[in-house]
Order: C-alpha cells, then structure tokens, then sequence
C-alpha cells in the first residue's frame, strides 16, 4: 500500500522557487503551482505544497522525480532535465534508473550517443506514471483548498 506523504516547501538553488520561475504551470502539489486544468484559488498563489508517494522500499514517487520525467519529456534528455533541474548527469540516470526498474515496464526509453548524440524520450507507461501523478496532485490541492485556507488565516504573517 502506497503511503502518501507530505512534504516541504521546494526550494532551487538554495531559493524559494518563485512560481513565474519553475517552469510549471498550475496544480502541481509539489510546489503547487497549479496546472491551468485546476487553477490556483484566490489568495494562494504564494502557498506550496509537495505529494511524495512512498511504495514501500520499492519506490519514492515525488515532485523531483515528476519534474525530471516532465524535463525528459521536454528535452529529449536526460542530461538535460538533469541540468535544468541543477542535478548531475549521474543522478539524474541513477533517478531514471529507480524509476525504470521499480515499474513492470520502464518509463524512460534512452539511446545510445553516436552521430545522433543519442537521446531519451518517455514510454507509454512513463506518459501515464506522470499524467497520473500529476492529476493526483490536483486532486490532493482541490481536496485541501479549505484546510490550507484555514491554516493561512491563522499566520502571523498576513502577506502569504
């Protein structure tokens, strides 16, 4: 059973992650920048909020890893989403290779460099890992839309 967790606010280069700035659009629970299909309520565009799946020891499903498929997706590399994310060449492999591995069919199809420079792009089963996630973090923002109000209402800091 998958454990739903979760966590703090992202943070870029030592920053707050700015929404005009993350490259997302809206309802992405991670820094819940909302996706246009679920746009970002009155009054919480400064509020984040990130969904990590747990699967057990199996897998770790979070707004990085998303993030990383969404760039591979984008470049059609994963040194690229890796760079564009700040994250070595080598983690962002060792991140796709989790991925890769813990589902019954990989997410990432990768090609040997050669004159093309090689490349990598999602699968099928990659394209519903994310879309679904992806809607799951809608889904979770809706959900707590009130709670998280309440929560704001209560800072000392008014400005948020």
């Amino acid at each position: 059973m998958a454990v739903i967790a979760p966590v703090g606010i992202r943070r870029r280069g030592g920053e707050l992650a700015p929404l005009s700035e993350t490259g997302h659009s809206p309802a992405m629970c991670e820094d819940q920048n909302l996706r246009p299909e679920n746009p970002t309520p009155e009054g919480m565009a400064d509020i984040r909020m990130r969904l990590r799946l747990h699967f057990g020891d199996v897998l770790k499903l979070g707004p990085g890893k998303a993030d990383l498929l969404e760039g591979i997706r984008e470049t059609g590399s994963i040194a690229a989403a890796g760079r564009a994310m700040s994250m070595s060449y080598k983690r962002a492999w060792s991140l796709v290779e989790e991925m890769n591995t813990a589902f019954r069919a990989p997410l990432v199809q990768s090609n040997r460099g050669g004159a093309q420079g090689g490349g990598a792009s999602l699968t099928e089963t990659g394209e519903t890992v994310l879309a679904h996630y992806r809607r799951l973090e809608g889904i979770v923002w809706q959900a707590g839309h009130d709670e998280i109000a309440a929560i704001r209402d209560l800072l000392a800091d008014t400005s948020v």
